[in-house]
């Protein structure tokens, strides 16, 4: 597939766009910084800036397009470009960025035909991880049906980004999937950070001890970009288990006893849940954090 990336110079973006490249599509990188990764073509270019997300969605991806004269269309957009976290700027500042950004990308693509969209939400949409407090979730584990209620204003843009997304979903009648995306691991992560969680899982609790392998991530919008005709859907991204080593038993005990259950739970489930990547885009993940950090418990 021709496919449009924001955000892909990230922390996130740069190995999902590795991934999607390395699966055959052709990616053109649109960032404020370039990827300078062999074979992805780089665009430097601002979302908050309608105007040129109209531009970057006509444009060519290389000089060896410009043979064939008027730019082809775009099979797809693949939207992660954001500020990435709350505290990195002023608060108004993250919701502005993240919810025009995000409008401005939907209604371009939407309004240029483009028929698949992919947003990078988020799992702090679940009202835990940048809530003011020790903040219990109101059930776990946590799918995709929950009643969302952030606090913060990165969790609330991408609350607004996911209403957004809907919206031009249904004037439009597209495909636009929302992913509620876990805390990103890379690859030199797991030696570096998860011996620590393992002696202290308590630092996980905001983010319900979940993770998502970055190059998982990559497989996951893969997965997103080849499934059709599912309207507008909202998936969480994460990996099957959670990071740290203790069992659920253990750990609702300590962190989470007065919150029900919806469901019984594996020893290591994810709390939040990967459910329904599995079974409707067929997601099979290939870097839990065992492959790499022995497990204190065996």
């Amino acid at each position: 597939m021709r496919v449009m990336f924001t955000g892909g110079s990230g922390k996130a973006g740069k190995h999902v766009v590795a991934y999607l490249a390395a699966q055959g599509h052709r990616v053109l990188n649109v960032d404020r910084v370039p990827l300078r990764l062999a074979g992805v073509a780089d665009l430097v270019a601002d979302i908050t800036d309608g105007a040129q997300m109209f531009n970057a969605m006509a444009s060519h991806m290389d000089a060896a397009e410009l043979d064939g004269g008027a730019a082809p269309p775009f099979d797809a957009v693949v939207h992660f470009a954001a500020i990435p976290a709350l505290m990195l700027q002023p608060e108004n500042e993250t919701y502005r960025v993240n919810v025009m950004g995000t409008y401005n990308v939907l209604e371009a693509a939407c309004k240029l035909g483009i028929r698949k969209v992919i947003i990078a939400s988020s799992e702090t949409t679940y009202g835990v991880c940048f809530s003011n407090g020790i903040v219990d979730p109101k059930v776990l584990p946590l799918e995709e049906d929950y009643d969302i209620d952030p606090m913060d204003s990165y969790g609330m843009s991408k609350k607004v980004n996911e209403a957004t997304a809907r919206g031009f979903q249904r004037r439009f009648g597209n495909d636009i999937y929302a992913l509620r995306i876990g805390n990103v691991i890379e690859p030199q992560e797991y030696r570096s950070k998860f011996p620590g969680f393992f002696v202290d899982p308590g630092q996980r609790r905001r983010v319900t001890f979940s993770y998502i392998d970055a190059r998982d991530l990559g497989q996951i919008v893969d997965l997103a970009l080849k499934k059709d005709g599912l309207g507008f859907q909202v998936f969480n991204a994460c990996n099957d288990t959670n990071s740290v080593c203790q069992s659920n038993q253990e750990l609702l005990a300590r962190f989470f006893p007065k919150v029900p259950l919806s469901r019984p739970l594996g020893s290591h489930e994810s709390l939040l849940s990967n459910r329904k990547i599995r079974q409707v885009l067929g997601f099979q993940e290939q870097h839990n954090w065992r492959n790499y950090v022995d497990d204190p418990t065996l």
